[in-house]
């Protein structure tokens, strides 16, 4: 069957992408990687004009009937339901389901409020299972669909991000893994990506402190700081029939971080 796919295993032409949180960083990265691996992607976003600046320019590169967008919360349950209802209008059902949407507060674990903590879960993990179980039987429509989970090796081992931070990500790499195994009969692959510091908005506070960034340097293997880019080009992979075979799977993307620990 591979040999038969041929340089196709290597294309997305023709699939619809959603992708969470894809605006900017590593999610707007991920829009572009799998644009230009020829699939249609519906970025979903709560900053409505950034998301409308965005898809303005993707449009631009890769055709307006390409590029969707739509505002929305995904930590917002009436929300989540609009999304999946814009893909299931579109009667075509859903291949692929990125859900990169996350935040995090990062203090001592004493120090959070109730809501603080509960709102990190929100939007980091219940988002990620809601959509998941929503959009189920959009991706179930074909023989072959994927979805992407963008945890953290905050999920993996201790770092200074805040337990709630790190507890959310540990529970969607499980997530991942439980739900590739009950979705592989319905032919919807299920795996994760591990970053470790990349350079976007929201690391640029703490990344501008040089003793922290040389703290983060000196276990990171590689020496550098990680790019959108390279994320979105672990996502991308996981999505294309190249890894059909592939699921319950959690790539780092972390310069030989997890190897040293932090």
């Amino acid at each position: 069957m591979l040999r038969r796919m041929g340089a196709n295993r290597w294309r997305l032409d023709g699939q619809l992408a959603l992708v969470t949180g894809g605006s900017a960083g590593i999610g707007l990265a991920v829009v572009r990687e799998l644009l230009g691996f020829g699939a249609d992607v519906l970025a979903v976003a709560r900053d409505g004009d950034a998301l409308e600046r965005v898809r303005d320019e993707l449009a631009e590169e890769f055709g307006d009937d390409r590029v969707f967008a739509l505002a929305a919360d995904v930590a917002d349950d009436e929300q989540r339901r609009e999304v999946l209802d814009w893909v299931e209008d579109r009667g075509e059902g859903l291949n692929i389901l990125v859900n990169n949407a996350g935040g995090n507060l990062t203090r001592p674990a004493a120090d959070y409020t109730e809501e603080e903590w509960r709102g990190i879960f929100e939007l980091n993990l219940f988002s990620a299972f809601e959509l998941s179980r929503y959009a189920h039987p959009l991706l179930s429509k074909h023989a072959a669909s994927c979805i992407v989970n963008v945890g953290s090796v905050s999920g993996i081992t201790h770092v200074r991000s805040g337990a709630p931070y790190g507890m959310s990500k540990a529970a969607l790499h499980q997530m991942t893994r439980n739900l590739a195994v009950e979705w592989a009969e319905d032919g919807v692959r299920v795996n994760s990506v591990a970053p470790w510091y990349i350079r976007t908005r929201r690391t640029s506070g703490k990344l501008a402190d040089p003793d922290y960034l040389d703290d983060v340097l000196l276990r990171t293997p590689m020496g550098r700081v990680g790019e959108p880019e390279e994320v979105a080009a672990a996502v991308a992979f996981l999505c294309l029939p190249a890894a059909a075979y592939i699921t319950g799977e959690c790539i780092a993307v972390d310069g030989g971080f997890l190897r040293y620990g932090f």
